[in-house]
């Protein structure tokens, strides 16, 4: 329950959003809303959802009040033409994949925020493709977080083991950041790795970072990692950044459940 609790990976995303200059809008894709269209968010205020269950209720009391962007949605639209993004007026809004970081990063929720569908229908190589033509929004003043989990396996948890990771676990995940360091335009291709169904036997989680791996690609900069760390053997908490000097990570751990963790991404001219 990574909203409610403070340890490693929430002071990492707490750190980020306080050094990070104001952006002008977030942009945030979540393996949460993850639909066979491409849609993004439209509404002046969008609802948070609480997309999940059997969760204590202070959960489901957690409010994120920020603002849409209608206008910012249409860019969004217009900047990765011809693809068609269709404009969500009322349907969705902001999911768990996107506020339980957001009430960290951005806890006064004074910045408008957009969300991004994944369309389940698309071959990773659309989504990484995707990815980099949404890099110039950077250079506008945008903030674009992907959030999933490389390795999200929840049939494979073991409760023992609440800080560490199986080695399948460590290999995929180990494969997926020597691409973002070394070579982005090799992520789509993890899709063949060995280990690539035990780390993500749905995909909608490891997508997220095929995001990530287009704005790096498209930037000519690796991504680097911002935390790092595993949880019940079967999900890797790792979280990247693009273009950002966070400070120095805190030492010490704490518990940590099945909610996302970003591949956060600052704007353009950041120098944080």
């Amino acid at each position: 329950m990574n909203a409610l609790e403070t340890n490693r990976y929430t002071e990492a995303w707490r750190r980020f959003g306080a050094s990070a200059p104001k952006p002008r809008a977030i942009l945030v894709v979540s393996a949460h809303w993850y639909v066979n269209v491409i849609a993004v968010t439209a509404m002046a205020r969008p609802r948070t959802i609480h997309d999940f269950y059997g969760f204590p209720p202070a959960l489901f009391a957690v409010e994120y009040p920020a603002a849409g962007d209608p206008q910012f949605a249409e860019e969004v639209a217009e900047i990765v033409k011809p693809t068609h993004v269709g404009l969500d007026r009322d349907g969705w809004g902001l999911d768990h994949g996107t506020w339980s970081v957001l009430v960290h990063a951005f806890p006064k929720a004074d910045v408008p925020v957009v969300q991004l569908s994944i369309d389940a229908r698309k071959p990773f190589d659309f989504h990484f493709d995707l990815g980099a033509r949404l890099a110039p929004l950077r250079a506008r003043g945008v903030l674009i977080i992907g959030s999933g989990n490389i390795v999200h396996n929840l049939g494979a948890v073991d409760w023992s083991r609440p800080h560490a990771g199986f080695d399948w676990a460590h290999r995929f995940d180990d494969a997926a950041h020597a691409a973002l360091e070394a070579q982005p335009s090799d992520m789509p291709a993890l899709e063949l790795h060995a280990d690539f169904k035990r780390a993500a036997p749905t995909p909608d989680h490891f997508i997220p970072a095929l995001y990530l791996a287009g704005l790096a690609a498209a930037a000519k900069s690796p991504a680097e990692v911002l935390v790092e760390g595993y949880a019940f053997g079967s999900l890797s908490m790792t979280s990247y950044t693009l273009a950002a000097d966070c400070p120095e990570e805190a030492s010490g751990g704490g518990p940590v459940a099945d909610l996302p963790n970003p591949a956060v991404l600052p704007p353009e001219d950041t120098n944080i």
